[in-house]
């Protein structure tokens, strides 16, 4: 290569986009996707990319592979695949927090090489707090090992992470610009990064087992404030004395249940709360108080497990905390518990919940009423509402939802505001599960690949085309398609070759190609502190391929190193993920930078390590 190359006016046009990109990203004075879209308008206008290529990265396989994976998450997530998982996953672990730490962390790192970052995370949110409700595990402890788990399984295969994504586009780009006789750089197959991707994963779960975590247990004082109270049931036990766990109580012939109604089994002493029941095909979650109970019925039961089975003792019930006949109606994605405030404006106010007919006309189980501090447990149905008192219901989310349109009571717990679908788990885990044998046997492009599982999901119902465009992350699409045209002005205009030459030109003669890698993941990572992930990628690939022809290392190599590096922030909230996760466990910086720190470090030696095994 000669890397006396003149700076030309091109040149430097697209290296003040570069620096104006990075200001503009370090700064914020101007959102991200806006400044995606000027220095694509300039890129067009200036003519230093072709009119008719400009809009290129809006149909790039980057851009569609985000989308597909995306959507494939958003269908998973609608049919409780993950809180099923939360459920395994406390069986599994047996009680142990270190094994329950282990396995979540490392089901989550799986999940996030084959989902954005960010769904994975907006997943394991609710997985998190009800793993913390039901163990001594805080949020603080629970959330950063997932976080990284995460982050580094995004490099087990070529959808993981946005970097890698658009790596493939960015190499194709620069074939176009390789100097006469040099060999083609071909694109990387789906599971091309998978020994990288494995080792960040172990090394992630072996870092937190024997170092981040007595970190973050020290940090965390075990006050046990890092929960996020309006998702979690040990903040219902707390304030309100409602025990989260549910078993199933089955009716027999000897039980003197048989002909009672719902209201009159409530009424008895010690009796749990019933939350559903089912009689022959009639199932119901918050069963109407005149509803009948018979042999064979099947009542959902909520309370202390003590309480409970003495219940079913006396009253000749069988009892299973495994949920057989009404594990759909309590999956957590689609019922749960909720807090709701009576507004002044409310029709509600002077009349009981028996009144209102709750559980009749809109499926709400009322368990009870906090007012002024003090929290009305007895008798609860027939207690006159006042504004301002905080209810406590269990219900479907859906029905929830369609009372809460009324607006005389205002729900004030997050919770899934889409339709849930759990029967079509097994379909929605089949399509994903062809998908990945597809992309594993076919030379199909990935992005083709991931649209064949997103149209199975559409025709078979797991997801709606409304809900498909509604997960799209609109601001990542139009930030990643504006910039991947200044990737190849880079490469076009020269500008990555000129860098590449005046670095050689500067360093000692006989540098190790070793060293260079390690700088190149560096610098790549201090990028990504500064501009976003995608940004650094599309900046530093095109400089990391020509810096690799001009000392004679392998620009594929050099490439995948920058791809994976610009992932490598555990630091700071310029990461979506580590955003994500610093408002719910109260994470400080200090923190962030005691326990992210060490493990930035480890990643970027893991990476150059097994890049060069691999190459």
């Amino acid at each position: 290569m000669d890397t006396a190359l003149t700076l030309t006016t091109d040149m430097k046009l697209v290296l003040g986009l570069v620096g104006f990109t990075m200001a503009m990203f370090l700064f914020e004075r101007i959102r991200a996707d806006v400044v995606a879209l000027v220095v694509m308008v300039v890129l067009g206008v200036t003519g230093l990319i072709a009119p008719e290529e400009i809009f290129g990265g809006f149909s790039g396989n980057a851009v569609m592979s985000i989308i597909a994976t995306t959507i494939l998450g958003a269908g998973l997530d609608r049919t409780g695949a993950l809180n099923r998982l939360a459920g395994w996953l406390l069986r599994r672990s047996h009680g142990l927090e270190q094994r329950l730490l282990l396995l979540t962390s490392a089901t989550a790192g799986f999940n996030s090489s084959f989902m954005q970052n960010p769904s994975v995370m907006a997943l394991y949110l609710p997985v998190a707090s009800r793993l913390a409700s039901h163990t001594g595990l805080t949020l603080k402890r629970l959330l950063l090992p997932i976080t990284a788990a995460i982050v580094m399984g995004g490099g087990l295969t070529m959808v993981g992470n946005s970097p890698l994504i658009l790596l493939n586009d960015l190499l194709i780009s620069a074939n176009n610009n390789l100097p006469s006789g040099t060999a083609t750089i071909e694109p990387l197959r789906m599971f091309a990064p998978l020994p990288i991707g494995v080792a960040l994963l172990a090394a992630s779960l072996l870092y937190f087992r024997f170092f981040g975590d007595r970190r973050l247990s020290h940090e965390d004082g075990g006050d046990g404030d890092g929960q996020t109270p309006a998702r979690t049931e040990s903040y219902f036990a707390k304030a309100y004395g409602i025990e989260g766990e549910v078993f199933e109580l089955a009716v027999t012939a000897e039980s003197p249940l048989v002909g009672m109604t719902v209201s009159e089994v409530e009424n008895l002493f010690d009796a749990p709360l019933l939350l559903a029941l089912k009689t022959g095909n009639d199932t119901r979650l918050a069963p109407p108080a005149d509803m009948r109970i018979w042999v064979g019925s099947v009542i959902g039961a909520m309370g202390p497990r003590q309480q409970v089975a003495d219940f079913a003792q006396n009253q000749f019930l069988r009892m299973s905390s495994r949920l057989r006949n009404l594990g759909d109606l309590f999956n957590p994605s689609r019922a749960g518990i909720s807090e709701a405030v009576v507004p002044p404006t409310s029709k509600l106010i002077g009349k009981t919940a028996g009144q209102l007919r709750l559980r009749k006309e809109r499926g709400i189980s009322l368990l009870a009423i906090n007012r002024d501090k003090q929290v009305i447990r007895e008798d609860v149905r027939n207690v006159a509402l006042r504004a301002g008192d905080m209810l406590v219901f269990h219900s479907i989310w859906q029905d929830l939802a369609a009372a809460a349109e009324s607006r005389d009571f205002v729900v004030v717990t997050d919770y899934p505001k889409g339709e849930q679908r759990p029967h079509k788990f097994k379909i929605a885990m089949a399509i994903f599960a062809i998908t990945i044998i597809i992309a594993l046997t076919s030379h199909l492009p990935v992005a083709l690949t991931l649209l064949t599982g997103v149209a199975g999901m559409l025709l078979t119902g797991v997801l709606r085309m409304d809900e498909a465009y509604a997960s799209i992350n609109w601001k990542t699409i139009f930030m990643m398609a504006g910039l991947i045209p200044l990737g190849w002005a880079m490469d076009s205009s020269g500008a990555a070759a000129w860098v590449a030459g005046h670095t050689i030109d500067k360093l000692p003669a006989g540098i190790p190609i070793w060293v260079l890698e390690l700088a190149l993941a560096v610098l790549t990572t201090a990028f990504s502190l500064v501009i976003s992930h995608v940004g650094a990628t599309i900046v530093t690939v095109p400089i990391a391929v020509n810096l690799a022809l001009a000392a004679g290392g392998n620009p594929t190599a050099f490439a995948l190193i920058v791809a994976l590096s610009a992932s490598n922030n555990l630091m700071t909230a310029s990461n979506p993920v580590i955003s994500m996760v610093m408002g719910p466990a109260k994470y400080t910086p200090r923190e962030m930078w005691r326990v992210g720190g060490p493990l930035s470090l480890i990643y970027t030696l893991v990476v150059v390590v097994m890049v060069n095994l691999m190459f």
